[in-house]
């Protein structure tokens, strides 16, 4: 797993290639979501692939346990480092999804998967009164936490802030992979827990994903260059 997977969100293969060739972003991490997937389908991975990207595939799986299991069996020959579901799909459809990698994926390489907490999109309220989940945000994202690392994950997508917590329960080798990354003169947009690298490092966080500050830069090269300065430095 890398530390830092840049977030390919355009919508086309020739935009992502023009993107990384044209800022000599050679051999970084990216991750490709539903966007770029679902319109390029294999051969995007299978592009990133021949140069060398290591690949963080965040589809977010979510359905029945055997259709996730199934879905698994064909993601794992693409042999992409991550990918993921929804941890709110239950313990069930995650020891699913594991038994579906683990039983094509070669014995050579290792595909992670990680489970999706509470997406950083949504705030305290907003998971109170849309997904009718009482209490804390933070307990509960522990809580799926929790549930996934005894199913058979490998770690969560979850915000910095819960990532120490997170780190506490399930221990040092259950990985957290922490979107919401922002450079400190960087906009929001429509994240809402958000935070620096440096402080993602501080706080338990062992992979970040950078989207916007990085790929609406002005100079993306620069700006990665900066991302990592800050999470090796800070």
């Amino acid at each position: 797993m890398q530390p830092l997977y840049i977030a390919l969100d355009f919508p086309t293969w020739e935009e992502s290639r023009v993107f990384l060739e044209k800022n000599e972003l050679d051999n970084v991490g990216v991750k490709v979501g539903m966007e770029l997937f679902y319109r390029e389908g294999v051969q995007v991975i299978e592009q990133l692939k021949l140069r060398n990207h290591p690949v963080f595939l965040d589809l977010k799986l979510h359905d029945i346990p055997t259709t996730v299991m199934k879905a698994m069996r064909n993601l794992a020959a693409l042999e992409v480092d991550i990918v993921n579901v929804h941890a709110l799909g239950g313990n069930r459809m995650i020891q699913k999804a594991k038994e579906g990698l683990q039983s094509s994926s070669d014995s050579r390489h290792e595909t992670k998967l990680i489970a999706v907490t509470i997406l950083t999109s949504m705030d305290e309220s907003s998971m109170q009164k849309e997904l009718g989940l009482e209490g804390s945000l933070t307990d509960h994202a522990i809580h799926l936490a929790k549930e996934s690392c005894e199913s058979g994950a490998d770690g969560v997508v979850c915000s910095v802030h819960e990532a120490l917590a997170i780190k506490e329960v399930c221990g040092e080798q259950f990985s957290t992979v922490t979107p919401g990354i922002r450079l400190k003169d960087s906009a929001k947009d429509d994240q809402h827990r958000i935070a620096t690298p440096g402080f993602a490092k501080q706080n338990g966080s062992d992979c970040i994903v950078v989207g916007r500050s990085i790929t609406q830069a002005e100079k993306p090269l620069t700006a990665y260059h900066q991302v990592m300065k800050e999470w090796e430095n800070d």
